[in-house]
């Protein structure tokens, strides 16, 4: 069979777990819903396994194996750490992972009502990633970029999502502002690199984790900035900057523009999101719109 006909169940999981860790062989297996680039089984009540679906998932795996207990012991907020690697075998020929499983429920299907206490929370997550990386960091093949080198993909998702039009054109203004603000100029600095509300959870109406590192790199902090458009809610970006108090003018123009672009990439997603991979969630959707309304209304901070 190729890859994509393997059908992952719950006693595929179990005889992996059996051959490779038997000691981990006699925890309940659930499937827990969502996931994109790999297919999440809960494992007991701590640990979970992530079975890659797509073909770029198991390098993303691997990555994560590898850098996560490094990055983990400084950040603040719990994320996935590895606990065991699956090698390819006959059964499935690719990698996957056994993970520590971060409680909390993804922000694409929930609300943060503790506006200002998220702020600080993400803000506080940031300072503490956002250091400078070592030289053989991970660096991105897709993102990373100044806003400028990735107007053919803006303005693929804007004409794709048919922005609403008392809207299009101050998220147009937004993302033009962001191409004319000076690059970065500083060290390369840890980047989770994804965040959006599928790859954060919240507990008691605030940030509570976040998960999926996969496309972790290392470069412009602004691609991490962006989330305080498209991750808080209404009137907490100035908040959050105050807060992280190291984004100049510039992060902050390129950050707010890179946003857009995120939201926009989030509804067409969620448009497509019951037509299967490699598609979003429905759920997504929503969630980019409303934070493409908070891009333009919220201004700049």
């Amino acid at each position: 069979m190729t890859d994509a006909e393997i059908e992952i169940t719950a006693d595929l999981v179990h005889d992996l777990l059996r051959e490779q860790h038997p000691d981990l062989a006699g925890l309940a297996i659930r499937e827990v819903a969502g996931g994109w680039g790999n297919q999440m089984w809960r494992l007991g009540d701590d640990l979970a396994v992530r079975m890659p679906r797509q073909e770029g998932a198991p390098d993303l795996l691997r990555k994560e194996y590898r850098w996560l207990p490094v990055l983990a012991p400084r950040l603040p907020l719990p994320v996935p750490n590895p606990v065991r690697i699956g090698e390819p075998s006959a059964r499935f020929p690719k990698p996957w992972t056994v993970m520590t499983w971060v409680p909390g429920e993804p922000l694409d299907h929930t609300s943060i009502s503790r506006g200002d206490h998220a702020a600080d929370t993400l803000a506080g997550f940031l300072r503490a990633l956002h250091v400078e990386a070592p030289e053989d960091a991970p660096i991105s093949a897709d993102r990373g970029e100044h806003p400028k080198k990735c107007t053919d993909g803006f303005d693929h998702f804007f004409h794709s999502v048919a922005v609403p039009g008392d809207l299009a054109d101050g998220v147009r203004a937004v993302w033009d502002d962001a191409v004319a603000a000076p690059e970065w100029q500083g060290p390369p600095l840890w980047v989770h690199g994804d965040l959006h509300p599928a790859n954060v959870v919240v507990s008691d109406g605030t940030l509570a984790g976040v998960i999926d590192f996969g496309d972790m790199f290392v470069g412009d902090p602004a691609w991490d900035l962006a989330a305080a458009w498209v991750i808080l809610p209404a009137g907490a970006a100035a908040r959050f900057f105050d807060v992280y108090a190291r984004a100049d003018e510039a992060a902050i123009r390129r950050a707010r523009g890179l946003a857009a672009m995120k939201s926009l990439i989030l509804m067409l997603m969620g448009q497509n999101g019951d037509r299967g991979l490699p598609g979003g969630k429905p759920t997504w959707g929503p969630a980019g719109r409303a934070a493409l309304d908070r891009v333009v209304r919220d201004g700049p901070v």
